[in-house]
């Protein structure tokens, strides 16, 4: 088992055939931006990696030379994630592409009970065209409602070949599958980056004049430098960023943070951080889509770490209630910075 000092965010991929999984993960695959990433799929073939990304391919493993890897589940998702975590130097992250009959939240649910994993929440795909009709069909649609109803992310793709009497019929029947999931309507797979990543931390401290209580930031925009891969759609502005820096001598009540996490408010897709708790002392808070967690924290932190982020949707966001909901959970003296 490999010796980390940071849990590796889980990602899956899910979608009925034809969704637009494999377009996502190649696209993945081609624009890490710096991160190793690592894909485990059903079928190389069908992925079909840029050959000018291929480095060496041995059996059920492809080495690209930008640092990620393609690995083959084989059967067996267990088998391929121990072999990726035994790996080193350690994945940035590892992505899952469910196949289509599968259910990719219960693929997700891997991501709680490895401690080496952290959650970072399922995305599927629906293909705005032929889903309307799919969830008609008495075989089909049962299927698809349990994917849909499972995802935290929803990525309504293909809207370019969808007419508007489709787009309307999706989401008059998403409206009464999954009505609280976040969606996001594409072409071509063409995901930004945030709705894939956990969001960083690390940003530098600002006095909140509102005194409530921590330092804070707010942040408009799309966090991720690869919208220039993808100049269509526009995905600028798209999301919103709130930071809380607490000083490191506060101290956050674990139980309190755990109901926050059950209780989160409607527009928060991701919430990550490291707080000082009295339960556990330095504590890595996670949150994607529908799920949270609460757990020590593998290595001591760095100076000035504790902080907590969260991402929405622009205009969703709920600032003032994740003000409250630290402010709540909170024990000890903080001085303002």
């Amino acid at each position: 088992m490999s010796d980390l000092t940071h849990r590796i965010p889980l990602t899956v991929v899910g979608g009925f055939l034809g969704a637009g999984k494999t377009t996502l993960v190649n696209r993945l695959l081609a624009q890490a931006g710096g991160q190793r990433l690592a894909v485990l799929v059903n079928d190389f073939g069908a992925v079909n990696v840029d050959a000018a990304l291929i480095a060496r391919s041995a059996g059920d493993t492809i080495a690209l030379t930008n640092g990620c890897v393609c690995c083959s589940i084989g059967g067996d998702l267990s088998a391929a994630l121990v072999k990726v975590l035994e790996m080193q130097p350690a994945f940035d992250g590892i992505v899952v592409e469910a196949s289509g009959v599968s259910d990719p939240a219960r693929i997700a649910q891997i991501a709680l009970a490895d401690p080496q994993l952290e959650p970072n929440g399922t995305l599927v795909l629906v293909d705005a065209a032929m889903a309307p009709a799919q969830a008609r069909d008495a075989l089909l649609g049962q299927q698809m409602a349990t994917q849909v109803r499972g995802a935290d992310f929803l990525v309504l793709n293909k809207t370019d070949v969808a007419s508007a009497d489709e787009l309307r019929a999706l989401h008059a029947w998403l409206d009464t599958v999954a009505p609280a999931t976040a969606r996001f309507e594409t072409q071509q797979a063409q995901v930004p980056a945030a709705l894939l990543r956990a969001p960083a931390t690390a940003a530098p401290r600002r006095a909140c004049p509102a005194g409530c209580g921590h330092d804070h930031e707010h942040h408009r925009g799309d966090d991720d430098d690869h919208a220039a891969h993808a100049p269509h759609p526009d995905h600028s502005h798209v999301f919103e960023t709130w930071l809380a820096r607490p000083e490191d001598d506060a101290v956050f009540d674990a139980q309190a943070l755990r109901q926050a996490l059950r209780d989160m408010p409607p527009g928060v897709l991701r919430l990550k951080g490291l707080l000082r708790t009295r339960d556990h002392g330095w504590s890595e808070v996670q949150f994607a889509g529908r799920h949270g967690s609460l757990r020590r924290a593998l290595a001591p932190p760095p100076a000035d770490a504790a902080s907590l982020v969260a991402i929405g949707l622009a205009g969703q966001l709920p600032r003032a209630a994740l003000d409250a909901m630290l402010q709540a959970a909170r024990h000890g003296p903080c001085v303002m910075g």
